[in-house]
């Protein structure tokens, strides 16, 4: 870890909070049913004399912190945690692996919410600052849409702030260094989905049918030339096809072939490109093997953008808390966030704070060796080193920003 510019009632009760996050690790829940995650989090900040509001988005909560003035200057600042699980089982044995086979806090989610808890707490205790600031505890990130469910049910009419920043943990990443630069940091997510329909028929006899199948393994190949051949070198794109259904017997051609899969791009006109070319492929082949082709491209996440003078503020805010020397520039990634949707609503910024090499997990015993987990990982935990630099860094964060001239 660097040397840290922490606050030092927030180091005094980290362990508390290590230990609430355990407890979330240990009972994920899944997008849209984070009911005992959000019951607690309220709870929480009901304690401590936090304005509490419930039930946007379904499950989501949003503390409201006002400083000193009670909040009359109508300044306000937002900060983003995500709360809900993945449906996958975990593989982890230390006592706060999920007790709920097919659900797991894989992606840190639980570290996240007990980050900002931690700094809702002190800033709760202290209020050294003049202003609001708004704790938004969001649920459904992994596919749900969260984000733009809370903006729908009135989330910025109801609290206008100036700016909303989030923090995702990211493996590989020093433990305790923070990322953060401008422009396009996470990619859009888009799902693809293809029927190719034909005549069915006997395996013996493919001569009486049109058969899908070989037009489908065309069709695969077709479509990595997208990337490979109409898009600019300079311009960053993946199409990846990641399910294939086709078939229920060795010696039946079948009459119908699905093809699923995801598009990723950091800009809507080469997103446009990609899905007219896959259009185009899909019934230009389709049409040379005598069949039918149905093609959709649903537009789920798209691209997360952060503001220029937004990153800059908060790279300046984690020099402070960590040190120059903890603090890069972002690698984009092609992975998604929802959090994109707010940064098309307010300024702001997205930022990464390091979840180290993986050796944090060798303290939970045998079994749970060093190295780096990838988000997503049924081995994966969060580090709870993470949580006393994330939740000083939020406090800063907000102190700075709401002392700062409008």
């Amino acid at each position: 870890m660097p040397a840290m510019n922490l606050i030092e009632p927030i180091v005094a009760e980290a362990a508390r909070f290590a230990e609430l996050r355990r407890d979330l690790h240990a009972h994920p829940e899944l997008c849209f049913e984070e009911r005992r995650t959000s019951g607690l989090v309220a709870a929480r900040l009901a304690e401590w004399g936090i304005e509490v509001h419930r039930g946007l988005a379904k499950t989501g909560v949003v503390g409201v912190v006002h400083g000193r003035d009670g909040g009359a200057c109508g300044r306000m600042i937002g900060l983003r945690a995500d709360m809900d699980a993945l449906p996958m089982t975990e593989r982890n044995t230390f006592a706060h692996a999920s007790r709920h086979p097919g659900r797991m806090h894989a992606c840190g989610h639980d570290g996240h919410t007990a980050m900002l808890l931690a700094a809702a707490r002190h800033l709760a205790r202290t209020r050294d600052f003049d202003g609001s600031v708004v704790l938004i505890f969001q649920p459904a990130e992994e596919g749900g849409g969260g984000a733009r469910a809370m903006i729908a049910d009135g989330l910025f009419e109801r609290w206008p702030v100036e700016a909303v920043f989030a923090l995702h943990n990211w493996p590989g990443l020093p433990a305790g260094h923070f990322a953060v630069s401008p422009g396009p940091v996470m990619a859009s997510s888009n799902e693809l989905r293809c029927t190719l329909t034909g005549k069915g028929g006997h395996a013996a006899l493919p001569h009486l049918a049109a058969d899908p199948v070989p037009a489908a393994c065309q069709l695969v190949l077709a479509w990595q030339t997208v990337v490979a051949r109409n898009i600019k070198p300079i311009d960053a794109a993946v199409v990846s096809v990641t399910m294939l259904r086709a078939g229920e017997a060795t010696n039946v051609i079948p009459d119908r072939v699905e093809l699923q899969g995801t598009v990723r791009t950091f800009g809507v006109e080469t997103l446009d490109l990609i899905e007219q070319r896959l259009r185009e492929l899909a019934h230009g082949v389709a049409a040379a093997h005598g069949l039918q082709a149905d093609f959709a491209l649903r537009r789920n996440y798209p691209p997360t953008v952060n503001h220029a003078a937004e990153a800059a503020f908060a790279a300046e805010v984690a020099r402070e808390v960590v040190g120059a020397e903890a603090v890069h520039a972002q690698e984009p990634t092609m992975g998604a966030e929802d959090f994109a949707y707010m940064l098309q609503a307010r300024p702001g910024a997205y930022l990464f704070i390091g979840n180290g090499d993986g050796a944090h997990r060798a303290a939970h015993g045998p079994g749970h060796d060093a190295g780096a987990c990838t988000l997503h990982h049924p081995r994966y935990d969060f580090n709870d080193a993470l949580i006393a630099p994330g939740a000083s860094f939020w406090v800063r964060l907000a102190q700075r920003w709401l002392a700062r001239p409008r």
